[in-house]
């Protein structure tokens, strides 16, 4: 019986060197895009999806995420908290709840959750910054 190997060498392609000379312009065609959107007033949903969508299709967020995390001591530490799923978690909690809250007509009480939501995402982001590096 053939058994493939999940690991097979000839499936595993070297590191391409020469990404930034696709990524570079695809990063700054976003850019140019959200300027562009926020200039003519364009349907922000729209444009998020679509931004969205051809970031994710085009590895463009993963690049940028990987030039943060070249930078020296402090970008592997932005890059690790990132990708904390409790982050992700706590932001999408909020943002259900904000929904349902505004939907009941707690429109101010929404801007003061979200305001103590952010502000403990940030608290959970410096200390784990401040317990790293002690």
């Amino acid at each position: 019986m053939d058994q493939k190997h999940i690991f097979d060498i000839k499936a595993i392609e070297p590191p391409k060197h020469d990404a930034w000379k696709r990524m570079l312009p695809l990063s700054l065609l976003l850019v140019a895009v959200i300027c562009v959107a926020w200039y003519f007033g364009w349907d922000a949903k729209a444009v998020t999806a679509g931004i969205l969508l051809f970031g994710v299709v085009s590895n463009v967020f993963v690049w940028i995420i990987g030039l943060i995390g070249l930078v020296p001591v402090v970008g592997p530490l932005i890059v690790k908290v990132l990708s904390l799923s409790i982050i992700w978690l706590l932001n999408a909690i909020g943002y259900i709840v904000s929904f349902v809250a505004i939907k009941r007509g707690y429109s101010k009480d929404v801007l003061t959750y979200r305001g103590l939501t952010i502000a403990l995402i940030i608290g959970i982001i410096i200390g784990y910054v401040i317990g790293h590096f002690l």
